[in-house]
């Protein structure tokens, strides 16, 4: 394949290279082992062939590119290290020697990093007499990135609990902050960073696109920080070795307790209600029975059906005793039953009751993707969130595509966290980093929290680290991230993070509750505080007890006027 730059314009020039790399890339896609030789004695075809090349995608570290040329020995130390194509990939150049009279080649290299530092190496020399000679010990092509030599690698991350986090320590002797770095995938980088010798400085971001634009242009080497392998996201960067399963999900406010006038039915279910209700009539109806016969044998004054529903129902509701119990032997008997039957109904009714007070039937909540769909007006998520909201939108599921249609993108996870507590919305991310921010800024002081996580993932995602497109280091890093996660490492560092972050919770809530305590003793002179923190009942709970009372009333003052009224003979008076 060739290109000639003799007398064409630039731009053609620069069309046809980059005609030239496609083609060759499509062989290289098709073949197992490809070698590029490349030819040319023009420093600025090379500086082109090197852009072209790294656009185009056509070199990997498995493709190994002989570059022949014939530039001076400055020429060649500044433009090695100058382009990734040469100075990071699988790159030797066979450079001649222009200065002797006989045919000599001498083998360069170009070692980003080494004991000396980077630095362009001499391999080889050949000539046409002796052939090959090698007059180092490094092979043609050595493994540059086996080991970084303590060299310090520019990384991008972003606070994002549990996996990656900025702590500010105090230095004891000087008073001074020290930014300290903590998360599952700083120790995660640490530990590849220990394996392979080198350091590394974060580059300080603005945005999550940030973070991850510095790696497309090859200025960040990683963004160690996990990100789910998307078709958008693998367009701009690769990724390394899916390390991680994001299962992703959803949060939204726990429901509050609307007022229910029901809280005094709700203690027993329908079938019990429906048999006290048949259990008393049929008490009533026996009692009735037994006492009119007693009567009508005795000769006593008769009683009323009015007055034997009120004594049964009274002793139902624990009042009193009839005021006129016969003498008979089995109407006593009934009224003892009567009277057991009651104070186990009772004691259980009054038992349910104090437990449904206090913990009280909330309305269900969504749990579901579905669910969460259907209830909330607004789903929002951070920035890094429009790639998922581009990818739900070429979902075939009509669910995710009505989830694009209501997603919102906030300016920040804990805007959107907030948000979800005042409006009738719900904020999305991956579980690890919900539960980690529900637990930090959403804990009230007696230990529950104001917003849930759904029981349903939304989708597990696999994730990685992005780093640039045919990364040279790549296979490297996934050895060790394989190792570290094999060995339960990973796991173990969330599951710290985690943990630190709930006991951390419970001290700012102990010191708080602290705190409110010795207010309230301020307030009150020194006086004692019991300590009890239970939280008292509000006309949420009380709703029905005051209800029935006010029927209860409205029912007494209508009875009244009846009973005022001339002519009126009700079952309680006489006539």
């Amino acid at each position: 394949m060739e290109v000639r730059v003799d007398g064409q314009d630039g731009n053609v020039t620069q069309a046809l290279l980059y005609h030239l790399v496609d083609q060759a890339r499509q062989v290289r896609l098709r073949s197992w082992c490809v070698s590029v030789v490349v030819v040319s004695h023009d420093p600025a075809f090379l500086t082109a062939f090197a852009e072209s090349s790294l656009k185009g995608r056509l070199l990997v570290w498995a493709t190994r590119l002989l570059v022949i040329t014939s530039l001076t020995l400055p020429q060649l130390h500044a433009l090695l290290p100058a382009h990734w194509t040469f100075s990071m990939m699988n790159t030797i150049f066979l450079n001649l020697d222009n200065r002797s009279s006989i045919l000599r080649c001498g083998v360069y290299t170009h070692l980003p990093y080494s004991h000396a530092g980077a630095r362009v190496v001499r391999l080889a020399s050949w000539t046409a007499q002796r052939g090959l000679s090698l007059v180092s010990h490094i092979p043609l092509f050595p493994h540059k990135f086996s080991n970084f030599y303590g060299a310090t690698i520019p990384v991008t991350a972003m606070p994002f609990l549990p996996y990656w986090g900025e702590v500010e320590d105090v230095v004891s002797h000087n008073g001074s902050l020290v930014k300290r770095y903590t998360g599952s995938d700083y120790h995660l980088l640490e530990t590849v960073a220990t394996a392979l010798n080198f350091s590394f400085r974060v580059l300080p971001c603005s945005s999550w696109s940030e973070v991850v634009d510095l790696v497309a242009k090859r200025t960040s080497f990683i963004a160690s920080l996990y990100y789910i392998l998307l078709p958008q996201r693998q367009e701009q960067y690769d990724f390394t070795f899916t390390y991680e399963y994001a299962y992703f999900s959803f949060t939204m406010a726990k429901p509050s307790l609307g007022p229910q006038w029901q809280n005094l039915y709700y203690p027993l279910t329908d079938q019990v209600w429906a048999a006290v209700v048949a259990a008393l009539l049929l008490v009533v109806i026996f009692f009735f029975v037994v006492i009119r016969v007693g009567q009508r044998r005795d000769g006593g004054s008769r009683l009323g059906a009015g007055s034997v529903v009120q004594d049964m129902a009274g002793m139902l509701l624990g009042q009193n005793l009839p005021r006129r119990l016969p003498n008979t032997s089995s109407s006593r008997l009934l009224v003892a039953a009567w009277l057991v039957f009651a104070f186990i109904i009772g004691t259980v009714y009054r038992g349910n009751l104090t437990a449904h007070l206090t913990l009280p039937k909330y309305p269900p909540r969504p749990e579901t993707l579905q669910e969460m769909v259907a209830a909330a007006d607004r789903v929002t998520m951070p920035p890094y969130g429009a790639d998922q909201q581009k990818f739900f939108r070429q979902s075939n599921s009509q669910v995710f595509k009505t989830l694009a249609e209501i997603m919102l993108i906030s300016p920040t996870a804990m805007e959107g966290l907030q948000q979800t507590t005042e409006k009738k919305q719900a904020h999305m991310g991956g579980r690890r980093f919900l539960q980690q921010k529900v637990a930090e800024n959403f804990t009230t002081p007696d230990g529950s929290t104001s917003l849930y996580v759904g029981r349903e993932s939304i989708f597990p995602g696999p994730s990685g680290w992005p780093i640039p497109h045919d990364a040279p280091y790549k296979q490297q890093l996934d050895r060790y991230i394989i190792a570290a996660v094999e060995a339960g490492l990973y796991e173990k560092w969330s599951d710290d993070m985690l943990t630190q972050t709930r006991r951390e919770s419970q001290r700012r809530q102990r010191e708080y509750l602290a705190q409110q305590q010795q207010q309230q003793q301020q307030g009150t002179g020194g006086g004692t505080q019991s300590g009890n923190s239970m939280t008292a009942l509000t006309l949420t709970h009380m709703q029905g007890p005051l209800m029935l009372l006010l029927l209860g009333l409205a029912l007494a003052g209508l009875t009244f006027l009846a009973e005022m009224v001339p002519g009126s003979c009700l079952p309680s008076s006489q006539c």
